[in-house]
Parts: structure tokens; sequence; C-alpha cells
């Protein structure tokens, strides 16, 4: 028979992956400013409170859904760079999976790039989901490219505000494959690798 203290610590896990998923699908249903304690309690069944024990506020939340979408996203990219059918074609992939997630996922992408979170980017005290992105970014380009990681992170950016653009409805979502095909054809004088695999 389990110890009493693993049962609770079971429960407690349980209750914060549930309050994770819950503000993720209200959120996706309604747009973040919906998510509030109280109407996470009420779909949860739980008292504020219990919200409280498991989370500081509304920052703390969004920061665990950031996180779980980072996770996410890193196998998506992943799987994208792996699924390249020919040589340099991976870097084509992941940014093309990098807008669908953002696409499909509205909710969860303003979580992880758009609201405030105590997640740290670039730094030290980057999780390992953050820099599993990047890493799939990265791995688009030959390892033995000193610039490996600018190329990355001007890839990443350009088209993360693609995304982001065309979310807040700054440009057309018609015009997403043009402008990735423009990117990629500006960057086909980076040192691309040769499979991304």
């Amino acid at each position: 028979m389990p110890a009493i203290p693993e049962r609770r610590e079971r429960e407690r896990a349980h209750r914060h992956e549930l309050i994770i998923t819950a503000a993720r699908e209200l959120a996706e249903a309604e747009g973040w400013e919906a998510v509030t304690t109280r109407r996470l309690a009420d779909r949860v069944e739980y008292s504020q409170p219990v919200l409280y024990s498991h989370f500081d506020g509304k920052e703390a939340i969004v920061s665990a859904v950031a996180l779980d979408g980072f996770i996410e996203l890193a196998a998506h990219l992943r799987r994208a760079r792996l699924a390249a059918p020919e040589s340099g074609h991976a870097l084509r992939a992941v940014c093309r999976a990098y807008l669908e997630f953002a696409t499909e996922r509205p909710a969860l992408h303003q979580a992880m790039f758009v609201l405030p979170t105590d997640l740290k980017f670039a730094s030290a005290e980057t999780p390992p989901p953050l820099r599993a992105c990047f890493a799939e970014f990265v791995s688009c380009f030959r390892p033995d490219s000193e610039r490996r990681e600018l190329f990355a992170e001007v890839t990443w950016s350009a088209v993360h505000g693609m995304a982001v653009l065309s979310d807040s409805g700054r440009i057309s979502p018609h015009g997403q494959q043009e402008r990735l095909d423009f990117l990629i054809t500006q960057i086909a004088g980076a040192p691309l690798g040769p499979t991304g695999r």
C-alpha cells in the first residue's frame, strides 16, 4: 500500500496538470482575458485557495502553459526536420512547422511568446524545452559553420514575426507561403545542413 505522502504528491501533481489543461482549453476557446482564477476554480472544481497553493497567480499559470507549449513545439519541429525528404530541405520544413503550430494553437503561442511569463530566454537559466526548440533551428545549418546560431536566430525571428503579424491581422495570412519562400531563398547562401538529420 503506497504511503500517504506519495499519494498526496500524486494528487497534487494531478491537480497541477488539471489547472494547466483547463487554462489552456479556456484560453483556446475564449482568449486569455477569459482565464481568471475564479473561472479556473469553477472549471476544475477546486477552490481559489487551492489554485493559489499551486500557482501565485495568472502569470504563473501562463508560464506553466507556455512551458508545456515549448515541449510540444520542440517535438513538432523535430518531427518536421527529421521528415525533410531531400538535402537542405530541413530549414523549410522547420519554418513551415513553426508557422503551422502558431496558426493551429494561437492561444498557446500567445502564452509562449506574447504574454508576460517568468520564463528566461537566451540566458543560463533558459529551461531545456526552450533550448530544444532553438536547437531544431540550429540543426538545420551545418555543424562546421561558426555562425549557425546567428543564422538560426535570424531565421526564427523572421518566422516568428510572420506568425505574430499574421495572427494580429497586421499582414494577410494568405501570403505566408510566399513569405516563407522568399525567406528561404534569401537564406539559401547560408551554410544549410546536408539533410537536417
